[in-house]
């Protein structure tokens, strides 16, 4: 049987979506607390500075000193990367996913490598662990999202 154009319209408009839940789920996981710690530093740096993540330990003031500047621009940083995984979950097309994780990576690479390279005397081995931890996940979530992303089989 001929295959009709709407067909063909419908095929192509599914395959340029990107299905599985869990890329959803992942984007979302990746996108909240970029956006809560990065409207927090933009909006109030020094608060964010001595409080984030909003229990203790201290995360950002185990690495003295308070820079207004510094935390300002962290702040943004969190909030673009953010946003980049906000707006993939919005529009779940393959390149827009792709762009977004790309440039998610593109902050939170660098920032994993901080904390895996640079502990603090003020956290324990325990926290500095803890913290690492969860910044090389979220890097590590990225990538699947990429990955899955990028799957014939996914799109």
């Amino acid at each position: 049987m001929a295959d009709w154009p709407a067909g063909r319209a419908a095929r192509a408009c599914q395959t340029a979506l990107v299905r599985p839940i869990i890329v959803r789920v992942l984007l979302v996981a990746l996108a909240v607390p970029n956006l809560v710690a990065g409207l927090w530093a933009v909006l109030a740096p020094e608060h964010w500075y001595e409080n984030f993540p909003g229990w203790p330990p201290a995360l950002v003031a185990a690495h003295p000193p308070y820079n207004d500047h510094l935390a300002s621009d962290a702040g943004a940083g969190l909030l673009a990367s953010g946003l980049l995984a906000a707006l993939a979950v919005v529009w779940t097309r393959r390149d827009v996913v792709t762009v977004a994780m790309i440039g998610y990576l593109g902050f939170s690479v660098p920032h994993g490598l901080f904390h895996l390279t640079h502990p603090s005397d003020l956290l324990s081995t325990a926290e500095d662990t803890a913290n690492a931890v969860a910044v090389v996940v979220a890097v590590v979530a990225a990538v699947a999202v990429l990955v899955l992303s990028l799957r014939k089989s996914s799109v």
